[in-house]
């Protein structure tokens, strides 16, 4: 049995949307791309939603929105995508590392709360695999101290905290690449509830432009295509059910796995699961089990093996050489993630648990 890490979805009916907008002739930054915001954003109970070339680009056109540069500094997870800091180093500013909580791989609000600095403009937990962070408390902590609170919300469509949905409490930034819960093929997005945020974020994705040659701040090529946009309709009507989809199958893994510990979510949090991801018990060695599960075909993958503040990248930058966060590293080294896609059979879920249970 062959059983990937994520599956992606494109039928037929995002097939005939793309071609509908390749026969209409407004192939970027047109009336899709409206239709698709307004659509997101409603689905998340935000005001605006701005659509970028990709999440990477919705992180930096936040940052730029916020007038975060040079002298400021972001304090963030090390346990993340590279992109969570590299946006940070983008505009000129310095990325902050903070450490996690270790049920949840989220960032400690009072990890990130110690880590302010008079420099510190902004903090921006991200909703790792799909868990909402502590916002709550993170957005009591930006309040205290006059902070900008920034979601990194890549992997967090549809996540909830209560009724209030991620994308809802500070600025947020989803990414639509393949693998993501949905896709418009590559694509991001920026929701927020600020008017002047969300006019400047509109200028900043198209060279700076409110009327066109006429450029008020510094902006990018940061445009989405319709034709992603006409995928991510579509995809966008599907998501419901593939959350479920997910739900229901991080559930049969919550009740069948024994020999790792599995993802632990608070009282009245939704994870949607973009990914499923177990810790080992200390003393068992990951890499051993990731690589005989991979060789019994099952696609599981480590997200992510190396903390962005010891990369190589960060280690020839001066300040980070002694930078230690225990629980970070430790996560590091014990986690990887499970097929958990919407596709998922009931014969490859077992498959999935009997060969974990067997491994550990």
């Amino acid at each position: 049995m062959q059983i990937p890490i994520a599956k992606p979805f494109i039928g037929e009916e995002e097939k005939q949307a793309v071609v509908q907008v390749l026969s209409s002739g407004q192939l970027s930054q047109g009336p899709k791309v409206a239709e698709f915001e307004k659509a997101f954003a409603a689905a998340h109970g935000a005001k605006h939603g701005v659509a970028t070339s990709n999440g990477t680009t919705a992180l930096m056109a936040s940052m730029m929105a916020h007038n975060i540069g040079p002298g400021d500094e972001v304090i963030i997870p090390s346990f993340s995508f590279f992109a969570t800091a590299s946006c940070v180093l983008s505009v000129g500013a310095r990325p902050v590392f903070a450490d996690i909580h270790p049920d949840t791989f989220n960032l400690s609000p009072e990890a990130a709360e110690a880590a302010i600095t008079p420099r510190t403009k902004a903090i921006m937990p991200v909703h790792l695999y799909g868990q909402p962070a502590d916002m709550p408390a993170f957005e009591a902590i930006c309040r205290r101290h006059g902070l900008v609170l920034l979601e990194d919300a890549a992997q967090a469509h549809l996540a909830r905290i209560g009724d209030r949905y991620v994308g809802t409490w500070g600025t947020a930034s989803f990414s639509f690449y393949p693998t993501k819960n949905m896709t418009t093929t590559e694509g991001g997005m920026v929701l927020t509830n600020d008017d002047e945020i969300a006019r400047k974020l509109r200028m900043i994705r198209a060279q700076g432009m409110n009327t066109q040659y006429y450029h008020e701040v510094v902006g990018y090529n940061f445009r989405m295509t319709d034709m992603a946009a006409a995928v991510g309709l579509v995809q966008l009507g599907r998501l419901p059910e593939w959350t479920r989809a997910r739900i229901a199958n991080a559930r049969y893994y919550n009740d069948c796995l024994t020999s790792v510990k599995t993802p632990v979510v608070a009282d009245g949090y939704t994870h949607v699961y973009h990914q499923y991801t177990v810790r080992v018990p200390d003393g068992v060695d990951r890499d051993t089990v990731a690589k005989r599960l991979n060789e019994r075909g099952i696609g599981v993958r480590i997200y992510y093996p190396l903390p962005i503040h010891q990369q190589p990248v960060f280690q020839q930058m001066e300040g980070y050489q002694n930078v230690t966060l225990p629980e970070t590293e430790k996560a590091t080294r014990q986690v990887f993630s499970l097929p958990v896609y919407p596709a998922l059979t009931e014969e490859e879920r077992q498959y999935v648990a009997q060969e974990i249970n067997a491994a550990c």
